[in-house]
C-alpha cells in the first residue's frame, strides 16, 4: 500500500531566526524581571495578576507575541499564509488536551523546553524528553497508521 506523505516545509533560516528571537526574549525576561519565559505561565499571570506592575510586562509581552503576524506584513507586504488541515472540532479538542498537558506537566515548551534546559532543570529535561517523544509518537500515527483513512 502507497500511501502519500504530508510534505513539511523546510526553512532552517526562519526557524534559526525565531529561535534566536525566543532565546533573546527568554534572556531579556530573566535578565530585566528575574522571570521564567513560560508561555502559559505568562498567561495565566496576566489573567490573574499579582498586582499591576506584574500585569503591565505581561500584557506588554502578550501582545508582541499576538502582533507578530503584523510586523511580518509589514516587512513583506502580506500577512503568513497558514494553513490548519483539521476541523475546528480537532482544534478544540486539541486545545483542552495541551491546557490540560501543560497544567498537569507543570509548564509548556516554552518553559520547560527553552528555560528549563538552559538552566539544566532535570523535571524540565524529562519534561521535553516527554514532549519530543509524544510528538514523534503523534505524527508517526497520523501519518502512517491513519493516513489512508
Amino acid at each position: 500500500m502507497i500511501t502519500e506523505i504530508t510534505p513539511t516545509e523546510f526553512t532552517p533560516f526562519v526557524s534559526l531566526f525565531g529561535g534566536v528571537l525566543i532565546g533573546t526574549a527568554a534572556v531579556l525576561l530573566m535578565a530585566l524581571k528575574g522571570r521564567i519565559f513560560g508561555a502559559t505561565g505568562i498567561l495565566s499571570g496576566f489573567i490573574s495578576p499579582a498586582n499591576s506592575s506584574d500585569w503591565a510586562w505581561r500584557a506588554v509581552l502578550l501582545a508582541g507575541m499576538v502582533s507578530g503576524p503584523l510586523v511580518y506584513a509589514l516587512f513583506t507586504g502580506n500577512m503568513p499564509a497558514i494553513d490548519v488541515p483539521v476541523s475546528n472540532l480537532a482544534l478544540v479538542v486539541g486545545g483542552v488536551i495541551v491546557g490540560l498537558g501543560v497544567t498537569y506537566g507543570s509548564g509548556c515548551t516554552s518553559g520547560h523546553g527553552v528555560c528549563g534546559m538552559a538552566r539544566l532543570s532535570p523535571r524540565s529535561i524529562v519534561a521535553t524528553l516527554s514532549f519530543m517523544l509524544s510528538t514523534t509518537v503523534t505524527v508517526y500515527v497520523i501519518r502512517h497508521v491513519f493516513a489512508g483513512v
